[in-house]
């Protein structure tokens, strides 16, 4: 049976202006979207994207320029005007309570209620009925906190269609999602247009947008630089819309010249699971050595291992020569271990902190006079990554927090790089990354090992791997099952390992 198809839809921003400090970030933006459509912005980090997007949720109020939802202009005070005139957004950040269950998360704020009091059968029931519905892959009784972040993301999803949202807007919503929890979303986002809703799909990720959207629209600096249809463009047009410039994809980097080992690992266990199973690995100085597998199979524990973030049941390792077995974080940092986590927030960065302070971790005592940090010195150092790296932010002093999710991600780079650290364990280290900024990434990373250093990489870009590694290892239920050169490592032989065929 065909389900319903909500009445109307269609949202329109017409020329949108908004302006902050220093930064116009939205200058005389046109979008339109039709109802049954999915329509994709894409954009730099730093383009205006999310400003676009929280002008239409009712989180910020455009200077100049009209929204209309059905054809009728509307002003939204909050994003609670939003949702009641039928508009909902999934941000990247989930607002999501863990100690409850699917149920209580998606009703919360909008509870049924039978003489006063929560009706809590006819919540399961229509929590229950949306999942089947759409062909969501949890359960009402499920306890969030349970739950991988794919799926989290779904529960999302189900909070916006109990509240019968007819335009879904998604902010970067596989940042954090692997390939096959991607596919899945993106069944659910083609059933719910086939319903005739309306998606609003930002993304910076160019296969993606052309593999799922029926239009596109394309920010530069706050303005509008390519509306079409995604049939009638493809990567380089798109890439070169977001730039400005053309950009080339795909660039495989040649391998480098390994010299001594700076890196050992050898015998690593960690029990539980995922945990670790006999691993043993050496990175070179010169050598970029990727780590490839899907979530969840012991790369997350391999490096948190490696950094001193995680306990070790056996297993030694050695950096640049020397055993840090016995030492913790701020230990195998002083012998020549950097880290860019794959957590920026909670792991790489203090969110509250301003961008400067961040910056200054593991500089203080560089950046100190007798005993007492100089401010001055630490805003100068802070200016100089952030002005080798291209983040972008309106001063050092905003609070970390502030920065796109990007610009947190090459601070965070830049700060680890400036170390000069013999060896780095670098994880993820484009997720969340637009096109332009991949390039700088990759190209600053194989700088870094031309330059005599060591980097171990964790990435769930198969592209990435291929492109920057000198040698791969795929790991499968904590073990290291295949190891390849940069020739053997052809996306066949790589999904096969990672699937645990090695013969």
């Amino acid at each position: 049976m065909t389900p319903p198809r909500p009445e109307g839809g269609g949202t329109a921003l017409r020329g949108i202006v908004k302006r902050f400090p220093g930064v116009l970030a939205n200058d005389h933006v046109d979008l339109t979207a039709a109802p049954g459509e999915i329509h994709a912005l894409m954009g730099e980090n730093g383009a205006g994207k999310s400003t676009l997007m929280s002008i239409l949720y009712g989180l910020s109020q455009p200077d100049d320029g009209t929204v209309e939802v059905d054809g009728r202009p509307v002003s939204f005070g909050s994003a609670a005007d939003a949702i009641d005139a039928g508009i909902g957004m999934v941000q990247q950040g989930f607002a999501l309570f863990d100690t409850l269950s699917v149920t209580d998360n998606v009703i919360f704020g909008a509870e049924p209620t039978r003489r006063g009091l929560i009706d809590r059968r006819a919540a399961r029931a229509a929590v229950a009925g949306l999942i089947e519905r759409h062909g969501l892959r949890l359960r009402p009784t499920d306890r969030v906190g349970d739950l991988p972040v794919g799926v989290r993301q779904q529960v999302e999803i189900l909070k916006l269609l109990y509240r019968e949202a007819r335009v879904l807007i998604l902010d970067e919503p596989t940042a954090v999602l692997t390939p096959a929890e991607t596919d899945r979303l993106f069944d659910v986002l083609r059933g719910l247009a086939a319903e005739g809703r309306t998606i609003l799909f930002v993304s910076h990720k160019l296969h993606e947008v052309l593999a799922l959207s029926d239009n596109v629209t394309v920010l530069r600096d706050g303005r509008v630089t390519l509306t079409c249809a995604t049939a009638d463009t493809d990567r380089a047009a798109l890439a070169a819309a977001m730039t400005g410039r053309d950009v080339e994809l795909d660039k495989v980097y040649p391998v480098g010249t390994p010299g001594e080992v700076l890196l050992s690992a050898q015998g690593l266990v960690m029990r539980g699971h995922p945990g670790l199973d006999d691993v043993a690995l050496e990175v070179r100085a010169g050598e970029v050595v990727g780590i490839a597998g899907v979530a969840g199979n012991g790369q997350t524990e391999l490096v948190a291992a490696i950094a001193g973030l995680r306990q070790l049941d056996a297993g030694t390792v050695t950096v640049a020569g020397r055993d840090v077995g016995g030492f913790g974080v701020r230990e195998r940092r002083a012998a020549g271990l950097a880290h860019v986590p794959e957590d920026r927030a909670e792991v790489g960065s203090a969110p509250g902190a301003t961008l400067a302070d961040n910056l200054a971790v593991g500089f203080q005592r560089r950046l100190a006079r007798r005993g007492f940090l100089r401010r001055q010195a630490i805003r100068a150092h802070g200016s100089a990554i952030v002005a080798e790296h291209g983040v972008r932010a309106a001063s050092e002093t905003v609070p970390m927090r502030t920065l796109s999710g990007g610009n947190q991600q090459k601070a965070i780079l830049g700060r680890e790089l400036a170390h000069d650290a013999p060896v780095l364990l670098v994880e993820q280290p484009t997720r969340g990354v637009d096109i332009g900024a991949v390039v700088q990434i990759h190209q600053r990373l194989v700088a870094y090992r031309d330059a005599g250093h060591a980097v171990l990489l964790v990435s769930a870009e198969l592209s990435e791997i291929r492109a920057l590694a000198d040698r791969v290892l795929v790991m499968y239920e904590g073990r290291v099952v295949a190891s390849f050169t940069k020739e053997e490592a052809t996306y066949e032989a790589l999904g096969l390992a990672m699937a645990g065929v090695t013969s």
